[in-house]
C-alpha cells in the first residue's frame, strides 16, 4: 500500500498546538490558570473538553520535549497510513474518548495532563489496524495476533514508570486507539485517497482542540462548575 503524502503536516501542526499551548499557559494569557482551567479532573459532573484541553497541557519543558519527540515520530507513522487528516482527527479522537473515560471512572481527587495518552492512542491505531488486516489472512494464529502483541509489549514498556506516570491515560488511550484502527481498517480508509476527505479531517481536528478551550476558559471565568 503506498503511503499518504505530507505525513509531516499534522506532526507539524501537533507541535505547533504544544508549544503554543504551553507558551499561553506559562504566560497566564487572557490572566487566566490555563493549567487548571484544562487539567483532567474527574469529578462527578465532568467537563467533557478537559479530555481535549488536558492532551495539551504539560508540567514541565522535559515532559513537552519528550511528549513531542514521540508523538511526531508515532503522528508521521499513523499519518502515512491513514492520511494527515484523518490521523490526527483519530489520534485526537481516541486520545479524548481515553481522557473522558477516565474522568468518569478515576477517583474524584485524580488529576493527569499531557499528551502521552495521545501518543499512546497512535501506537493503538497502528496496532489495531494491523490486527484487522492480519485477521484476514490465513495464517498461524501467532502471526495474526503479533501486532496487538507487540503494541500491549510497547504499552509495558513505555506506558508504566512512577508514580507520577498516568497508567490508566496510558491504557486507556491504547485501548481506544487499538478500537479506532480497527474500525478504520474496516472501512477502508487507507484507500480513500481523496485530499477532500484530509482537509475535512484536519479542520475537524482544529475545531475541537480550539472548541474545547474556548470552553475551558470561558467556564474559567465563571468560577467552578
Amino acid at each position: 500500500m503506498q503511503p499518504f503524502p505530507g505525513a509531516a503536516t499534522g506532526s507539524i501542526a501537533y507541535a505547533l498546538v504544544l508549544l503554543l499551548t504551553a507558551y499561553c499557559a506559562g504566560q497566564g494569557m487572557f490572566g487566566k490558570d490555563w493549567l487548571a482551567a484544562g487539567e483532567l479532573e474527574a469529578g462527578v459532573r465532568p467537563d467533557w473538553w478537559r479530555a481535549a484541553t488536558a492532551l495539551t497541557l504539560h508540567l514541565d519543558q522535559m515532559h513537552l520535549l519528550g511528549n513531542l519527540l514521540f508523538g511526531v515520530i508515532a503522528g508521521i507513522a499513523v499519518a502515512r497510513l491513514f492520511g494527515p487528516g484523518v490521523a490526527w482527527l483519530s489520534i485526537l479522537g481516541a486520545g479524548a474518548c481515553a481522557n473522558f473515560a477516565e474522568m468518569l471512572i478515576a477517583p474524584v481527587a485524580h488529576r493527569a495532563i499531557g499528551a502521552s495518552t495521545a501518543v499512546f492512542a497512535a501506537l493503538g491505531l497502528l496496532a489495531g489496524f494491523a490486527w484487522r488486516e492480519r485477521l484476514s489472512l490465513r495464517e498461524r494464529l501467532w502471526y495474526r495476533w503479533a501486532p496487538l502483541i507487540a503494541g500491549i509489549c510497547l504499552l509495558t514498556l513505555l506506558g508504566a514508570g512512577d508514580a507520577h506516570v498516568d497508567i490508566l491515560g496510558h491504557t486507556l488511550g491504547f485501548l481506544f486507539g487499538v478500537g479506532g484502527g480497527w474500525v478504520l481498517a474496516h472501512l477502508g480508509v487507507p484507500t480513500q485517497r481523496g485530499k477532500r476527505l484530509q482537509i475535512l479531517a484536519g479542520a475537524a481536528a482544529a475545531v475541537l482542540i480550539g472548541t474545547a478551550w474556548l470552553m475551558a476558559l470561558r467556564a474559567s471565568a465563571s468560577g467552578p462548575s
